[in-house]
């Protein structure tokens, strides 16, 4: 993070960490991870300490037998031939992967050699293709220049050399699934995935898939993937991603569960863009970072990434990331969350690796690092460092949390923008964070630094509307902290922070300010009242704050008007001013004496 003019909400005189640290920057036995048991995250005079409450309690597993969620969202279509529904296949082949038979039929060639079959329609429109039976030695291909239907009823394949599904036709692929189905692939040829298609993979049908890759991709198309309500898909890889898509990967439902533990590696990968509408998806990854021997850089491995843009409209994301850098959701582009219900987790720590030495809990002064050498574990990125990304958050429910070094929660490298819905934070470095301007017009915001600042934009802030908790860590660590050359613009919204000072000038505001210092308890209620009218109600986070500086805004809150501030425990008469006033408090170790430095 970069230096600080406004610092608000921080404590007084912070002492040292508490958390455990190595002197050496390569010892990976020390995982410095936060505990929320109860664990100071500030320090000092002032410090914080966590309660119970679902952003500490919340957990990411796989889970394939809960119902569907419903979705009210409407489906998406690349193209308006991709729903099944609008299509006929009515000439049937059958294949049994059992006992495969050679053959010619109604306009398709069958060939068998040792168990491996290739099937090729050739031109022949409306082609169904129905299979069945179990081989732990075979595998088949489908080929062929027109649109076809594959349905896998109760089928199982594995193949021990190479893909088990191979499609090369570069026609749109409509896999219907019947029945539990399981493809496998193999080690000891060459092959980009274990279900692989040349052409575009729509998945519906009422059965389920289960893909195991070994060698690499689990299922990899170089168009896109469709995959649609009442699927039930699992995908396990032990190298590569789990899904690999060139042009985009659209989820209009189903059950997702993706496991992928292969370092660097994704639990959904896409080329171009990534759009959820409905559905459960699932993924864990657990691979640590790598360093890319190509492009001289690190990599880390992330639940759901895209190199483009990202649209969530609707369903449940739930993805956690375990390995050093881990990231749960990356859009190189831009992202537009309008919808569904998102729980992201990362424990790993800061990846560094220079390509000779490597740490997967670098605790090391990064000021100094060439970016290539670091990955920082984050809960949603937007952005990168050549690409200044947009994230804009118009609804929703999001919870994130991150534990391990460095870890930040919701990152964009450009501006981010928050109009509406529910988004919680607790990270261990900055909870919120953008690069450019960041503005809450509306929603419900809590960000709590375990070890940095709550809430910390590069670029100008502007409060608008909705309610905001902020919470920083103590010392130079902030609630709300925001750029040396830029502002704070406050027009609306209830303003609740705690943990700092403020050092700057303020750019403008419309509603009284009211600074003053107290303690709030976990998951207690804090109060700003005129009289017996509450002009506004905070609901405190699962975390305990002593002995900090808290600064409280209102809509309603007039500069010069006298108001009570209820903290639960005590309640402190107050005047609100159009200003922010340096309270001399702060102090304590910052800077390169925090993980990260500035």
């Amino acid at each position: 993070m970069k230096k600080i003019v406004y610092q608000m909400m921080l404590v007084a005189s912070m002492a040292t960490l508490t958390a455990c640290s190595s002197d050496d920057p390569f010892d990976t036995t020390n995982n410095n991870v936060f505990n929320p048991g109860g664990t100071e995250i500030g320090g000092g005079n002032g410090s914080s300490s966590a309660g119970s409450g679902e952003l500490l309690s919340f957990s990411v597993n796989l889970d394939r037998e809960s119902t569907e969620p419903a979705s009210t969202v409407a489906a998406y279509y690349p193209e308006a031939e991709d729903d099944i529904t609008t299509q006929t296949f009515a000439t049937q082949i059958a294949i049994d992967m059992t006992n495969p038979v050679a053959k010619t039929e109604n306009g398709v060639e069958i060939t068998v050699s040792e168990g491996h079959v290739t099937a090729n329609h050739g031109s022949t429109e409306g082609i169904c293709y129905v299979v069945t039976g179990t081989t732990s030695n075979g595998s088949l291909t489908i080929d062929g220049k027109t649109n076809f239907e594959l349905n896998l009823n109760s089928v199982d394949i594995t193949n021990p050399t190479s893909t088990a599904l191979d499609i090369e036709s570069k026609k749109a692929s409509y896999i219907v699934l019947t029945g539990t189905n399981k493809l496998t692939d193999g080690t000891t040829e060459d092959h980009k995935s274990t279900l692989y298609g040349k052409g575009k993979l729509l998945f519906s049908g009422t059965g389920s898939l289960n893909v195991y890759g070994t060698y690499n991709n689990g299922i990899h198309t170089k168009s896109y993937v469709v995959i649609d309500k009442g699927v039930n898909l699992y995908v396990n890889t032990t190298i590569n991603h789990g899904i690999k898509a060139s042009d985009a990967v659209v989820i209009n439902g189903g059950i997702i569960n993706i496991e992928s533990s292969g370092e660097g590696a994704k639990g959904i990968n896409c080329e171009k863009d990534i759009v959820i509408n409905g559905g459960r998806t699932n993924v864990i990854c657990t691979g640590n970072g790598e360093w890319d021997t190509e492009d001289l850089e690190t990599k880390a491995a992330t639940c759901i990434k895209c190199d483009s843009i990202m649209t969530i409209k609707g369903g449940e994301i739930n993805v956690k990331a375990t390995g050093s850098g881990g990231k749960g959701l990356k859009a190189d582009w831009e992202a537009y969350i309008s919808g569904g219900k998102i729980r992201v987790i990362t424990t790993g720590g800061l990846y560094y690796s220079n390509g000779t030495q490597e740490s997967h809990n670098y605790t090391g002064n990064t000021d100094n690092l060439d970016d290539a050498y670091t990955s920082s574990p984050k809960g949603i990125k937007v952005g990168t460092k050549n690409e200044h990304g947009v994230l804009q958050i118009t609804g929703g429910d999001l919870m994130v949390r991150t534990s391990g070094t460095n870890g930040e929660g919701i990152e964009s490298k450009g501006t981010l923008d928050i109009t509406d819905g529910t988004v919680m934070v607790s990270a261990y470095d900055d909870a919120i964070n953008s690069s450019g301007d960041l503005t809450i017009s509306g929603g419900y915001v809590v960000a709590v630094g375990t070890n940095n600042d709550g809430i910390d934009s590069n670029g100008n802030m502007y409060l608008k509307g909705g309610t905001l908790i902020a919470m920083g860590a103590g010392g130079a660590e902030a609630g709300i902290d925001i750029n040396e050359q830029k502002k704070l613009y406050i027009s609306g919204g209830n303003i609740f922070g705690i943990g700092g000072r403020f050092d700057g000038s303020l750019g403008s505001t419309s509603q009284g300010i009211v600074t003053t210092s107290g303690s709030v308890t976990a998951n207690s209620t804090v109060t700003i009242t005129s009289g017996s009218t509450t002009l506004a109600s905070f609901a405190m986070p699962p975390y305990s704050y002593n002995n900090g500086t808290i600064l409280v805004s209102a809509p309603d809150m007039k500069s010069g008007s006298s108001y009570t501030l209820n903290l639960g425990s005590q309640s402190v008469s107050v005047t609100a001013s159009n200003t922010i006033s340096n309270s001399g408090m702060g102090g304590g170790p910052g800077g390169n004496n925090r993980p990260g430095g500035w």
